[in-house]
């Protein structure tokens, strides 16, 4: 229980601030863009949450938030050096 619990707050958060962050990389103005993945965050945490909580085991949690993230990774990471701003 405790490690859903880890899985659902702090992969949640990394999850919804990647894509946070990702969303900059969207071809629309950077104001819009910023609206865009905060609205997007909550619900990606929500998601996540609910995800942790939902499926059999707590390692078949963890390995869906780290697929999930390895995904968004490439883009924040592009938006971060400097590449999507």
């Amino acid at each position: 229980m405790i490690s859903r619990l880890a899985a659902a707050i702090l992969g949640g958060y990394t999850l919804a601030a990647l894509l946070s962050v990702a969303a900059l990389a969207l071809p629309v103005r950077s104001s819009e863009a910023a609206l865009i993945g905060m609205t997007a965050s909550f619900l990606v945490y929500a998601a996540a949450v609910i995800w942790v909580f939902a499926v059999r085991s707590a390692t078949r949690a963890w390995g869906g938030l780290l697929v999930a993230a390895v995904l968004l990774l490439p883009v924040a990471a592009w938006v971060w050096y400097g590449g999507g701003a």
